[in-house]
């Protein structure tokens, strides 16, 4: 009995459906990776312009977290005394201060980069996909993408 299981198992590996579906992953590896973490990992921007752009994703994720809904489960509050430490900062005073970098670095960018910077940075959306979205040629959103950085870099004084 385990010999015929295993021969099943064996046997639904190599359907051609298994293969079909094998081949179509091959295909699509990767679709939840970052478009500038592609980028970086395969030398077609430099660390500056990877970590200005860590920077702009972090900022713009933060800003656009919703407020609080759930019940709070912090530890009660301790009597204050001149010792205490300080209270953590407010949510929504880091998402309003999220917010204000996430403007001022793409309009430190510019009209034109800001636009690829939302995108492919912010948004995640593949170069091809933003090229097409936009109706640049192939292969130039790459090089408005890597002007954006630098200026983004700049911003954040990276």
């Amino acid at each position: 009995m385990p010999e015929t299981r295993n021969r099943m198992i064996v046997n639904s590996i190599d359907s051609p459906a298994h293969r079909r579906a094998a081949t179509e992953g091959a295909r699509h590896a990767n679709r939840a990776e970052e478009p500038i973490a592609w980028l970086h990992a395969r030398g077609k921007i430099s660390d500056r312009q990877f970590e200005a752009g860590v920077r702009l994703r972090r900022d713009f994720m933060i800003a656009a977290r919703g407020p609080r809904v759930t019940m709070a489960w912090d530890a009660a509050p301790v009597a204050k005394v001149s010792r205490a430490a300080p209270d953590a900062p407010d949510p929504t005073t880091a998402q309003i201060g999220a917010k204000t970098r996430v403007d001022a670095a793409l309009a430190h960018a510019g009209q034109g980069l800001a636009d690829v910077l939302t995108r492919t940075v912010c948004l995640g959306e593949g170069l091809e996909t933003a090229e097409r979205a936009m109706g640049w040629p192939a292969r130039a959103g790459k090089v408005v993408l890597c002007l954006g950085l630098d200026r983004v870099a700049d911003y954040y004084r990276v």
